[in-house]
């Protein structure tokens, strides 16, 4: 397995930087109260993740951070993002579109940490999770490097005061979905179970709607996952997944599942024209199995969190280590 390293993480350079602007709006449209509970901050975190050839690469991370700041103690959550389909789609990404998200694992006890991989948005740096061309797809160094990314970030939240150290989860949300089964086969310290949301790779539903490239690399890559994993993992794929279809997800699954490793797996219904982001579109539908798959596993304290919490503007995480 290769290893990670965290830089430095007494000298890390945490900096304030103006929250995302859809964090913002959201911000500025909810009533600002006294009884407000949820603070968001995005620090810059320094990593060592090695790349394709084996070559080390240095570069410093955004990680966003939401919590209930009234909890003395929370487990960690690592929720990743998904992957565009190029460098302009890529240079825009954010963890905007999952503050939502975010918020509904903060109502459940957790302390959620995105970070934006190398290669994306504010994050920059280079393409670490490129797999190549479609005849010829090299898929484990990828999401290794997505996984490498996400060890360092549990690290560094298990060293915080407010953080339950020995409970967390890996959550993700497309590419993001496949590190997080990826994370299940490393037996990272903490993390208790993960969950993957319409994980694959490859898809295009515009030129190749569900036919991903290389099916057989993709089903091996998560067969081999499926050795060493030891942690109970939770599979959610919508029926109409254009990137993949209703068949291969239940593939990967099975080929999983026979090398070893635990899991359930949920179809979710058809959402729109197109199911792939039923995570962020159509939550009313997996919450209910997250929360009874949370029930069997990972059971914390609930909070008296409303709904739609306020979200604070971000503050310096210097001073939430003091909490």
């Amino acid at each position: 397995m290769r290893r990670f390293q965290v830089l430095s993480l007494a000298r890390t350079d945490v900096r304030l930087i103006p929250i995302l602007a859809l964090a913002l709006a959201t911000w500025i449209a909810l009533p600002i109260s006294s009884e407000a509970k949820v603070v968001s901050q995005v620090i810059d975190l320094p990593v060592k993740v090695l790349d394709a050839q084996g070559k080390s690469v240095e570069h410093a991370i955004k990680v966003t951070i939401v919590r209930d700041d009234a909890r003395p103690k929370s487990p960690f959550l690592i929720l990743n993002h998904g992957r565009g389909k190029n460098r302009e789609v890529h240079g825009r990404t954010s963890v905007s579109p999952y503050l939502d998200n975010a918020r509904y694992f903060v109502s459940k006890g957790y302390a959620v940490f995105m970070p934006l991989r190398m290669g994306y948005g504010a994050t920059a740096g280079p393409d670490l999770e490129n797999s190549g061309i479609c005849a010829a797809k090299n898929y484990p160094p990828g999401y290794e490097a997505g996984a490498q990314q996400t060890v360092a970030v549990i690290a560094y939240a298990r060293q915080l005061a407010f953080i339950d150290a020995d409970n967390g989860l890996v959550v993700g949300q497309s590419y993001g979905g496949t590190i997080a089964i990826a994370m299940a086969s490393k037996g990272a310290a903490g993390v208790k179970a993960v969950i993957n949301f319409a994980g694959g790779g490859g898809g295009n539903p515009d030129e190749r709607p569900e036919r991903p490239c290389g099916i057989d690399r993709l089903t091996a890559l998560f067969a081999g996952y499926g050795v060493n994993a030891r942690i109970p993992t939770l599979w959610l794929y919508s029926a109409n997944d254009k990137f993949w279809g209703p068949q291969l997800p239940r593939d990967w699954f099975q080929a999983f599942i026979d090398r070893g490793g635990k899991g359930q797996f949920i179809e979710l219904p058809p959402y729109k024209e197109n199911g792939h982001p039923s995570f962020t579109g159509n939550p009313q539908v997996w919450q209910p199995h997250v929360e009874r798959f949370l029930a069997t596993c990972c059971t914390v304290q609930r909070s008296d969190l409303q709904d739609k919490p306020v979200l604070r503007p971000p503050q310096d995480v210097r001073a939430l280590r003091k909490h």
